[in-house]
Order: structure tokens, then C-alpha cells, then sequence
């Protein structure tokens, strides 16, 4: 059993005491979080909640709209990404509903055709017509549940490391995050389950990261740091409960359904989701798949330049297509 999967019971079973401490010290990581990594953006109110985002690059160029996975938060882009594209694109990089700073209006908004919904939202509010949408991990998965409700408004897909299928095991990583009651959630996220992600986050990190290596500075510059709050649990804690059958119904429809142009971008030593299985298998639908030898899961911030290199090639590519 892993640490946090074990969590519900701890919370249901601990003396009053030590749940009351668990909170205090909740509320205390949680304010040195917000201190470190303050918001960084802009925010967007939407019918499904407030949005952060940062809106940068020449306003006329091709936008970008890049989106980040499970537990992330838009600084997984801003860290080494998104100024490289902004020379020459108009770069908008969101904290996906109830992510970083951004909110939702209820748990089941973690379902992938809500958050696309609030994100096609946002793209509408700001004017932003035809972007090519960048995800990673469970961003892909989100990108493509945008791709599939409004394939008129999306010029195309350049995703990294994408969750694109269901996932037979699922990483261990995230496992402990599955809790389907949504007041056990916030209960845990209140008491046990900021301190124990604190406990655990290296060897959390490193199984992230692998083979690669986590970078010293990812709690500030990546935004890590927000991990740390009960927030932030929340929203990942419901991002992986409501993950199925979501994903499952979403690749059923790829076959008749998904018409959007793009790539995808995988290394070749994920140790989070499979390349052949998430990324080789969506070649059927038109999605070209390049595999990066020696690289782990995290290619927005261990591979800045080939991640650049095959973003940019993508959107050339689709530029002579169109």
C-alpha cells in the first residue's frame, strides 16, 4: 500500500490531537507555498471557475495554447519553455481548472470534456483563434478532449508525453491520489495529506523525473512548491478519480471523431506513461510520433530545446497542410 493511499484510513482513525497538529502544520506549508511561488498572471472568470494564465509573444503571431499534466501548474512551461516560443508566437500557458492558481467550481469539473470546456472558454474570451495546443501528460489528455468538442477551433496538436489511452497499472506516483469521496478528499487535504506529500516528495520526484534528474529549483521556478497545499491536493486528488471512464469513453471516440493535425513527443524512457501505448498508437489517427532516446517524462523541463525543435517543426508542418 502506498503512503497516500493509506491516508483515507489514517484520516478516519487518528486521534483528534494528531489530525488538529496535521492541520496546523498543513496551514503553515501552505503559506510558505503561496509566499515562494506567488501568481505570476492574468485571470479569466468563466462560468466553471477562474482561470490563470499568462498571455505572452506578438499578439498577431500563431498562438500557442500550452497546458500542463497532473499535479502541475503553468510553471512547468514558464520554467525553460514558453520565452523561447514567445520570440515569434503568441504563447498563452494556463493553470488548468483548479490548478496553480486557477479554480473550479466543483470536484466532478476534473472531468476531461469540463476542463475543456473551461478552457475553450478562455480561448473564446481572449480572442485567441486557431491555436496549436501544446500538452503535456495529462495536459495531452485534455488537449485532446479540446480537439474533440471543438475541432473547427483548434488548428492543431503538438503534445508531449501525452495520456492518451487508459493506462493498464497506472503509475505508482499517482496512485495514492485516487479517492473517490469527494469530503474524505478535503478532509485529507486538511489534515494528513500535505504533510505526508511533504514527507515523500523526492522519492515522488525522482520516480517523476527518471531517468532524468530533478532539477534543485523545481519548487520555485516549476512552481513545485504549490504541491503543498490543501488545494492543490484537491484538485489532483480529482483530476486522478475522475480520470476513468473519462479516458476511456474519449479514446473510444478517436477513430471516428478526432480530425485535428498534429505530432507527438515522447521520451523514450518514461517512467510515467508508455511511449508505444500513448504515444506510438496514435499514429492510426493521423498523429505522427517522434521518440527522444535517454529522456523521462518531464520533457518541458529536462528538454526545453527539443521540445522547442518539435514545436516548431509541428507548427510548419501544419502551416503547409493548411
Amino acid at each position: 500500500m502506498s503512503a497516500l493511499s493509506s491516508l483515507a484510513i489514517l484520516a478516519l482513525a487518528a486521534p483528534a490531537a494528531l489530525l488538529g497538529a496535521s492541520h496546523l502544520k498543513t496551514r503553515k506549508l501552505a503559506r510558505e507555498a503561496r509566499d515562494l511561488v506567488p501568481p505570476i498572471g492574468q485571470f479569466c472568470a468563466t462560468p466553471q471557475g477562474r482561470i490563470h494564465y499568462i498571455d505572452i509573444g506578438p499578439r498577431q503571431a500563431q498562438p500557442l495554447v500550452l497546458i500542463h499534466g497532473l499535479s502541475g501548474q503553468l510553471q512547468h512551461f514558464t520554467y525553460a519553455l514558453a520565452d523561447r516560443l514567445a520570440a515569434d508566437h503568441r504563447v498563452i500557458v494556463l493553470d488548468r481548472p483548479g490548478c496553480g492558481y486557477s479554480t473550479r467550481a466543483s470536484d466532478a469539473m476534473a472531468r476531461l470534456p469540463e476542463q475543456a470546456k473551461a478552457l475553450l472558454a478562455v480561448l473564446q474570451s481572449l480572442e485567441v483563434k486557431q491555436p496549436v495546443l501544446v500538452g503535456h501528460s495529462l495536459g495531452g489528455a485534455v488537449a485532446l478532449a479540446m480537439a474533440l468538442a471543438a475541432p473547427e477551433r483548434i488548428a492543431g496538436l503538438a503534445l508531449l508525453s501525452p495520456l492518451t489511452h487508459p493506462a493498464e497499472q497506472g503509475p505508482e506516483a499517482f496512485k495514492g491520489l485516487i479517492v473517490h469521496n469527494n469530503m474524505m478528499r478535503r478532509l485529507m487535504a486538511q489534515t494528513v495529506a500535505i504533510p505526508t506529500a511533504q514527507r515523500t516528495a523526492g522519492p515522488v520526484l525522482n520516480q517523476i523525473f527518471s531517468p532524468e534528474t530533478c532539477p534543485d529549483d523545481f519548487l520555485i521556478k516549476a512552481g513545485g512548491a504549490l504541491g503543498l497545499r490543501p488545494e492543490s491536493f484537491v484538485a489532483a486528488s480529482a483530476d486522478a478519480s475522475f480520470l476513468y471512464p473519462a479516458i476511456e469513453t474519449q479514446a473510444a471516440r478517436y477513430a471516428a471523431q478526432l480530425s485535428t493535425p498534429g505530432a507527438i513527443l515522447f521520451g523514450a524512457e518514461d517512467a510515467i506513461l508508455d511511449p508505444l501505448t500513448q504515444g506510438k498508437v496514435m499514429e492510426t489517427y493521423g498523429l505522427d510520433c517522434q521518440i527522444l532516446p535517454q529522456r523521462g517524462h518531464m520533457l518541458p523541463i529536462t528538454a526545453p530545446q527539443p521540445c522547442e525543435d518539435f514545436i516548431r517543426a509541428t507548427v510548419k508542418a501544419l502551416a503547409k497542410e493548411s
